[in-house]
């Protein structure tokens, strides 16, 4: 086979590879609909799974508006993004084949349609943790500028060679530009939305609001961790050598035993402090070991992988009971997972890749959070000034899939 075939072929398996990850993880705003929807009350369920669906469309549209021009098109090295409108031009054949190191090995198409599918799952975390209070059309509103702006900005700073990466900051598959910064943008949101009725006590205690569906979560999980298999493993970009195919397996085992380790670890603390084996804190605690190892999934061995998703489930357990004791309410425990476990995964960068720097790690970890929170706290605030977040008290008692939607998920289980 000549170079030119051997060129060709290589690009259109890695696209394919591209392609094929990117549908996986498309498939977790699957998993995030029916993991949130099988944790909140009957009465909110078709508002939550219309949220899931809604912004996935939002976030597609608003990517390719603006949304990826802000990420892959900004200076390097820089912090201020440039503002520029769709994706651009797709490869040539003269610019593959042209061969060299600068040349394309998979198609500029696939590479967008796997960043859009990563913006949305940054916006589905932010869902579960405002679920049962707040308006639906407040929440598209902000996952507009959330998904074609705010985060484009700080995924430039890293993934599109700004100052982050110039810095040396390391973050492979998105422990800190997804998971931390969608975690992030719902604490913001959940401050000015405040507790759902009847959480918390006046004298202090955490009254328990149990999911109507926990096989619907079990599911949404096991999509989930399905899903992260192309989260992970698409970003190692290519696996048309030898080198690239054995550097996906690596990625794919890690992920895997990242997220059996949260699990067994979250199950475990779980009946130490419960007495009982919690099926919620087990499915968070598989979700804490899969954000964990996404920001280095390569470098770790299978043990070390197992230990730092381990060490996410430990987390994650205590994290969610300590959000409870500062009245945080966080129905599907998304600021946990996501955002504690997220700045977890990024300092566990430090202890499998001798590339990493502690100082750089925390640069990064500040930077995503404070742009963030920031910017969604002001985006927020505004909404709220002009719609409003929050449902009304009738409303919300009522359900809000009557409320906002008009329907119910589960008409013969009403207020159930």
């Amino acid at each position: 086979m000549d170079n030119t075939a051997l060129t060709a072929l290589q690009y259109g398996f890695d696209t394919f590879y591209f392609l094929i990850c990117g549908a996986l993880v498309m498939w977790m705003a699957a998993g995030f609909a029916m993991l949130e929807s099988g944790l909140v009350r009957a009465k909110n369920t078709t508002e939550i799974l219309t949220k899931n669906v809604a912004l996935y469309a939002v976030a597609s549209v608003m990517y390719l508006v603006i949304g990826y021009h802000i990420m892959y098109s900004s200076p390097e090295g820089g912090i201020l993004p440039s503002l520029g409108f769709l994706i651009g031009d797709e490869n040539s054949v003269e610019s593959v084949l042209a061969g060299g190191d600068d040349a394309p090995y998979y198609s500029a198409r696939s590479d967008f349609f796997f960043q859009v599918v990563f913006a949305a799952t940054c916006m589905s975390i932010v869902s579960g943790a405002v679920a049962e209070r707040m308006k639906l059309w407040a929440f598209l509103a902000f996952a507009v500028v959330m998904t074609g702006f705010i985060y484009p900005v700080q995924g430039f700073w890293k993934w599109g060679s700004g100052f982050l990466n110039e810095a040396g900051f390391l973050d492979f598959a998105g422990s800190g530009v997804v998971h931390m910064a969608g975690a992030a943008a719902a604490l913001a949101g959940v401050l000015l939305l405040g507790a759902r009725k009847g959480k918390y006590g006046s004298n202090g205690q955490v009254n328990a609001i149990p999911g109507c569906n926990l096989p619907l979560a079990t599911l949404g999980t096991f999509i989930l961790w399905m899903g992260w298999f192309g989260f992970n493993g698409g970003s190692q970009l290519k696996m048309s050598t030898i080198e690239d195919a054995n550097a996906v397996a690596q990625v794919f085992v890690n992920t895997n035993m990242a997220a059996a380790g949260g699990l067994i670890a979250a199950l475990i603390v779980a009946r130490i402090l419960f007495g009982k084996a919690d099926l919620t804190m087990a499915l968070n605690g598989a979700l804490a070991g899969l954000v964990a190892i996404t920001a280095e999934p390569l470098t770790p061995s299978g043990l070390q992988a197992t230990l730092i998703g381990g060490v996410g489930g430990v987390l994650v357990v205590f994290s969610i009971l300590g959000l409870d004791k500062v009245k945080i309410d966080d129905p599907v425990g998304a600021i946990s997972v996501h955002g504690v476990v997220g700045i977890w995964g990024l300092l566990a960068v430090c202890l499998t890749n001798s590339d990493a720097s502690l100082g750089a790690q925390l640069l990064g970890i500040a930077s995503i959070f404070a742009w963030v929170f920031i910017a969604s706290l002001i985006v927020w605030s505004i909404i709220k000034a002009v719609i409003g977040l929050r449902v009304s008290e009738e409303e919300e008692y009522e359900g809000v899939d009557i409320a906002e939607c008009g329907m119910e998920a589960y008409p013969e289980f009403t207020n159930k």
